[in-house]
């Protein structure tokens, strides 16, 4: 056999006369009927369905860790999504043969010529998050309701209030700047762990109640039946640090930095844009540039807050972004800006925990606007 290019062949042989024809007919109805039962499509969404997913996660998990460096050195953060992906498949198959019948000779000749074609053109269009919704999604504060349903799903109640969350009933959470770090309140810190603790016992629980003129408002109900006694004491201990009305096992949930009165939980929360800026600050930077003023300096820790023994250091203690000058063999998210290379360990369950719920920060405040989703579509042929 010699082959000719890619995909095709050419073959020449010798047949016994009167042989030729009948095997050629049988050769030709064979081919063709394995080409007609056999469709691309379907084989190609595993593959292109998955492919492509994974992709858009990574390209994602990059440009989020990128716009989070670029805030350390005062660069203008731009999100870019992916509007829509086209990815069009062709196969073309093309069979030829040739029977020259020789009666006066040792036998007939056979020539066979196939080819085969396979394309695949995937047009992928992206979309910059500019305009007014999309900064006001950016700047304006994330709704409690969306930060306590996060809560109800499973995410940690200690690690998502010390992110989001300014203030808690008057109770101030850490806050840091170019100029410095200021310290959270030892009850911010109880009542914080204290929440994580109910949440454990299954204490804690948030529902939405709908009025009869079709408003809503978000309840958060502390159970208090069926519960072990070391939970119900830590319910009266965070009671207490609120200054909530005791015995209530519902508390109005609302936005502020003051109660109305102790039957209400006010959490005055952050935006998405104040989140991302106070994870810059927690990044690794060369020192050089720290020193040519290129970036802002890591603001000085406060002194140690009084965590629970056993508990976890408060964020603003805890390196995010880890810096080198050498691509990582190990990261969760990595990326290159200004010759240094910016990265997540993917040894730190931590980071990317605090990581991860920054990205479904942004599906809660909603910075896409009115656009739908990413549309997939794959023509087969």
């Amino acid at each position: 056999m010699r082959a000719r290019g890619s995909g095709r062949f050419r073959r020449r042989c010798r047949r016994p006369a009167g042989t030729v024809f009948p095997r050629l007919c049988a050769l030709v109805l064979a081919v063709f009927a394995a080409s007609g039962c056999r469709s691309v499509g379907p084989g190609t969404v595993a593959a292109g369905r998955l492919d492509y997913s994974s992709a858009i996660a990574e390209s994602w998990k990059q440009q989020t860790l990128l716009n989070i460096v670029k805030l350390r050195y005062m660069d203008t953060p731009i999100f870019v999504d992916v509007g829509q992906i086209v990815s069009g498949y062709s196969l073309e198959t093309g069979l030829s043969a040739a029977a020259v019948a020789m009666p006066h000779t040792t036998g007939d000749q056979l020539q066979v010529q196939g080819s085969s074609k396979f394309t695949d053109r995937p047009t992928i269009t992206y979309v910059p998050l500019t305009g007014s919704r999309f900064i006001a999604g950016l700047m304006t504060p994330i709704p409690p309701d969306s930060l306590f349903a996060a809560i109800q799903s499973g995410w940690p109640a200690d690690v998502l209030l010390r992110l989001v969350v300014g203030s808690i009933n008057g109770l101030k959470n850490d806050e840091g700047s170019l100029g410095g770090r200021a310290a959270p309140d030892a009850e911010f810190v109880r009542a914080v762990n204290l929440m994580r603790a109910v949440q454990v016992a299954g204490a804690l629980t948030f529902r939405v109640v709908r009025g009869k003129a079709g408003d809503q408002s978000a309840i958060l109900v502390f159970r208090q039946n069926n519960i072990p006694a070391e939970a119900a004491d830590q319910l009266r201990e965070l009671s207490a640090l609120l200054r909530l009305e005791p015995g209530l096992k519902e508390y109005r949930l609302a936005y502020g930095s003051t109660a109305a009165d102790g039957k209400e939980i006010a959490v005055l929360t952050r935006s998405l844009f104040h989140v991302i800026g106070a994870m810059a600050l927690r990044a690794e930077v060369p020192a050089a540039d720290v020193a040519s003023g290129r970036a802002s300096p890591r603001p000085a820790p406060p002194a140690p807050a009084p965590d629970d023994a056993g508990a976890p250091a408060t964020p603003s203690r805890r390196p995010f972004i880890r810096c080198t000058a050498a691509k990582p063999a190990d990261a969760y998210a990595a990326v290159r800006y200004r010759g240094h290379w910016f990265w997540i360990d993917d040894r730190d369950l931590f980071a990317k925990r605090e990581f991860a719920f920054i990205m479904i920060l942004f599906t809660m405040t909603d910075t896409g606007g009115d656009r739908g989703l990413p549309v997939l579509t794959i023509p087969a042929q």
